[in-house]
């Protein structure tokens, strides 16, 4: 019997031949990352328990993304405090404000996670790394056990594999389909699986999808209880990943599961018929079609997001607003989600559109999904965004209300004042 995609990274990180699922098993990452939100948190409790020294500091990654713009004095003090962690620490990758953007982005895109790679992260968007062909595993608080020690136990998950069928229509995103695929895997959904701690490794026609396309669709899932979601790479995104990792002096071995490799579950979906979705308040499984509630009128709107933060979100965004005016009464807030976006906005001229359709655009990182602490809603408002998450207060006042939908819906519709399908501005 062969493995799955998982099962060979795993095994390769514990160094054996082959893990199970259900296995208890004590891989070591090539990577460990700790946001900014946490690092405070992880630094005093390891000092706590007397650990003052990092197991494998160059294996660490250190990531400011959700508080980019200081906000309140409890922010400054954390800013603070996590520049001298990192130092004392000595940790050379530490990506502060300014120097690198999401943290869930910017690593694919400078080659720090490549095809093959497996890393443990506390922030569970991690499963972002699917899209590249890489596995990531969310640890939590232990990721301070991981710091410590350089491993941390992990139960191996058994993947499903889910065969994409058919194309998406014109005008149709990878977030769409997102919303769509979560519908299906929560709990009672249309699957009719359990995707609790599961893999979802996606399978099928797969060649439409760029890495862009990829890492939305690894987003939602993680949502809805998937651990981790795992694409087959590309040749295409090998030969790039394999360009950038030579910088770091990285060498990429893509992983590809075996023909009879064991499946907890396979499932399929066709592609050909799907509109554009939105995602209803309360949760990005809550998918329905964007007809059934267009012209629902918004105040706020706000793209970006580790699930569409990355250039072709951006400009697929751009492409909507171009030439237009954001409506009276609404205010739209656009996040790159890397530092090299930012810098190629200006090089590329989609900061002057932005800005002349009256948007904000506002540092790399988080942006206003990490809890509202830049560009939130207050009482009573309705925004629609591409966040990753639309549960009530994600955003701040807990009775606005919130609508998830692709790049270009929350462009077309900052622009006309209410939900709108973007293909009418085609």
């Amino acid at each position: 019997m062969g493995m799955t995609a998982v099962e060979k990274i795993l095994a390769r990180a514990c160094g054996v031949d082959r893990v199970l699922p259900g296995d208890i098993v004590h891989p070591r990452p090539d990577w460990m990352f700790v946001h900014d939100n946490h690092l405070m948190a992880t630094h005093e409790e390891m000092e706590a328990a007397g650990i003052h020294a990092l197991h494998d500091p160059d294996r660490v990654i250190l990531t400011t993304d959700h508080d980019v713009i200081y906000v309140n004095e409890r922010a400054i003090e954390r800013g603070a405090y996590n520049r001298k962690a990192a130092a004392a620490w000595g940790v050379k990758r530490f990506y502060d404000v300014g120097r690198g953007g999401h943290g869930h982005i910017f690593p694919i895109e400078q080659g720090l996670v490549v095809p093959g790679t497996f890393y443990l992260d506390d922030d569970r968007h991690c499963t972002n790394a699917g899209g590249v062909g890489a596995i990531a595993l969310r640890v939590g608080e232990e990721i301070s056990t991981a710091l410590a020690t350089g491993t941390v136990w992990i139960c191996v998950p058994p993947s499903v594999k889910l065969k994409l069928r058919g194309r998406l229509r014109p005008g149709v995103h990878a977030r769409d389909l997102g919303f769509r695929i979560a519908q299906g895997l929560v709990p009672g959904g249309f699957f009719g699986i359990d995707a609790d701690y599961r893999i979802i490794e996606m399978a099928g026609d797969l060649d439409a999808f760029d890495l862009a396309s990829r890492v939305a669709l690894c987003n939602s899932p993680t949502e809805v209880g998937a651990v981790g979601v795992f694409f087959p790479p590309s040749a295409a995104i090998v030969e790039q990943s394999s360009r950038l990792a030579a910088a770091h002096g990285i060498a990429v071995a893509p992983v590809f599961p075996d023909p009879d490799a064991a499946y907890d579950a396979q499932i399929e979906i066709d592609l050909d018929g799907l509109e554009p979705q939105v995602a209803l308040p309360g949760g990005v499984h809550r998918a329905a079609n964007l007809s059934d509630v267009a012209g629902t009128p918004v105040q706020h709107a706000f793209i970006g997001s580790c699930g569409s933060g990355m250039w072709e979100d951006l400009e697929a965004a751009a492409r909507v607003l171009s030439g237009r005016r954001i409506a009276p009464g609404v205010r739209l807030f656009v996040t790159p989600g890397t530092e090299a976006s930012t810098r190629r906005l200006h090089r590329e001229g989609l900061l002057d559109i932005f800005q002349e359709a009256g948007a904000v655009v506002m540092p790399a990182g988080c942006g206003v999904c990490a809890g509202g602490r830049t560009g939130p809603v207050t009482a009573g408002e309705t925004s629609i965004s591409t966040a990753a998450n639309n549960g009530a207060g994600r955003f701040g006042a807990k009775d606005a209300r919130l609508f998830l939908g692709s790049p270009a819906t929350v462009a077309a519709s900052a622009v006309a004042g209410c939900i709108t399908d973007p293909r009418t501005f085609a």
